[in-house]
């Protein structure tokens, strides 16, 4: 049998408790959300790189990375002798209105490289 003064008790636990809950899982879904947008920089990036290998253009390597990178994504290309980068990153901020006020936004970049193939029409 409890007291009286043990009264309300559960509910002022669930009070404090509830709000921390919350957080927490703000939090996981953030840590989530940058994961996602580190796998779908790391396509964007290896697609692009696919693109450059054939030889598209720089817009259609730009275009190829924008279709699969997330949001406004920079993209940024490079070759060292027979082997093309793509760089691509992306700023993500968190979509929860306190934790965006709580967490910066985070940079994930990601690059791939491919190596150029030789063009077919050039033998």
């Amino acid at each position: 049998m409890t007291s009286r003064t043990d009264r309300g008790s559960a509910t002022a636990e669930i009070a404090v408790a509830l709000p921390a809950l919350v957080l927490v899982l703000a939090v996981c879904v953030w840590a989530l959300t940058v994961v996602a947008a580190d796998l779908r920089c790391a396509e964007a990036a290896r697609a692009a790189a696919r693109a450059a290998a054939r030889g598209e253009e720089p817009a259609g390597v730009t275009a190829a990375a924008r279709r699969a990178a997330p949001g406004q994504a920079d993209v940024s290309t490079g070759t060292d002798g027979d082997l093309v980068a793509v760089r691509v990153s992306w700023t993500v901020r968190p979509a929860v209105p306190l934790l965006a006020r709580l967490l910066p936004g985070m940079t994930i970049a990601e690059t791939a490289t491919a190596r150029v193939e030789p063009d077919p029409e050039a033998t």
